[in-house]
């Protein structure tokens, strides 16, 4: 029998002591040995891989090219093969601008940069001397890339990165003015008769129902020849029918409905996206994106979901035919909060 003074049977090999044998250290094998690509040997084919680097680059700057020539020359008319041939000379243009910058500094680097490995302590730069030293290994490191020998390959790089970026400048332009002012004003105007979407059918004050709603457009947009549906996406209204006694209208708000018939604007406040459901038992209208839930007896208040402002409401009344019209415009920018100003 052993030693068990210290919880371990003397003759056992199964727990390894400290200190009764010396543990042979892992020896760093080093880097591999480096092994020289055709291009470090052969100068015909490192000059045959800077020409494909450069054409990679002339590709980038060919498909700016595409897409301002699509962007610019090719006018929109009433027929989808110009659309779908303005859309291909977008898609091509941005991607081959894109795709000639990336593939031709991947190919750059793999076939003419330096590709030996390098290990190296790494230590606080302090002093003067590391500052300098730095500096030096950056000045090393550009000199590497080989950018200053090869003027080929940098003229066409810095080509296709100075054009590289109009194509996305140029569609944010396109964007139109700021959404802030934007949604301010939409084809609403005092005496503009609410009509069916998308027939323009005039609405009567008889024809709403109770519990009935409406999909609600401004008489005379139909007609329009340029930015019908910009228009229509800052215009477009849900009309409803309640009883009267339901309706909790805040000062200055009592007369912007007609017997408890109300229209808000159907574009959610949250994002944007189309309120187009509602709940004839709770009388709530419901955004199909986010759950935003609005309750129309309180002037469209949020109840639910991400949305912090409530639908703005169209003031209404009736002419003298009886058909309901806006009594002005919104008094509110519609869309999402974060155009709002004010």
């Amino acid at each position: 029998m052993g030693d068990h003074s210290d919880g371990i049977p003397a003759g056992s090999d199964a727990v390894a002591r400290a200190g009764l044998n010396e543990v042979e250290k892992f020896q760093d094998p080093g880097l591999p040995p480096h092994r020289k690509r055709l291009a470090d040997t052969d100068p015909r084919a490192a000059q045959r891989a800077e020409r494909q680097v450069a054409f990679l680059f002339g590709i980038s700057v060919v498909g700016t090219l595409l897409f301002f020539f699509g962007y610019f020359f090719i006018r929109l008319d009433d027929t989808i093969a110009t659309l779908r041939l303005q859309n291909i000379l977008l898609g091509l243009g941005t991607a081959f601008a894109m795709l000639g910058i990336g593939t031709g500094i991947v190919h750059w680097a793999r076939a003419l940069m330096p590709d030996h490995e390098v290990s190296e302590e790494r230590h606080e730069l302090r002093s003067e001397a590391d500052r300098e030293a730095a500096v030096k290994i950056v000045d090393d490191i550009v000199e590497e890339t080989g950018i200053k020998r090869r003027p080929l390959i940098r003229n066409t790089l810095l080509g296709a990165v100075a054009l590289a970026p109009f194509p996305a400048i140029v569609m944010f332009r396109d964007l139109g003015p700021l959404p802030g002012n934007a949604l301010r004003h939409t084809m609403w105007d005092k005496g503009t008769r609410l009509v069916r979407d998308p027939t323009g059918t005039p609405i009567m004050a008889s024809d709403v129902t109770l519990g009935s709603v409406f999909h609600v457009i401004p008489d005379g947009l139909n007609d329009l020849k340029e930015g019908k549906l910009e228009e229509k996406a800052k215009a477009v209204v849900l009309l409803m029918r309640l009883e009267p006694s339901l309706l909790h209208p805040s000062k200055g708000r009592e007369d912007w409905g007609y017997e408890g018939i109300v229209a808000y604007s159907k574009i959610c406040t949250h994002v944007g996206c189309p309120v187009a459901l509602y709940e004839q038992q709770t009388h709530h209208l419901l955004c199909p994106c986010h759950q935003s839930t609005f309750d129309l007896t309180q002037e469209c208040k949020v109840i639910f979901g991400p949305a912090n402002r409530p639908l703005p409401q169209l003031p209404i009344s009736i002419d003298s035919e009886g058909y309901l019209v806006a009594q002005s415009d919104f008094h509110e920018p519609v869309g999402p909060s974060f155009w709002e100003r004010g």
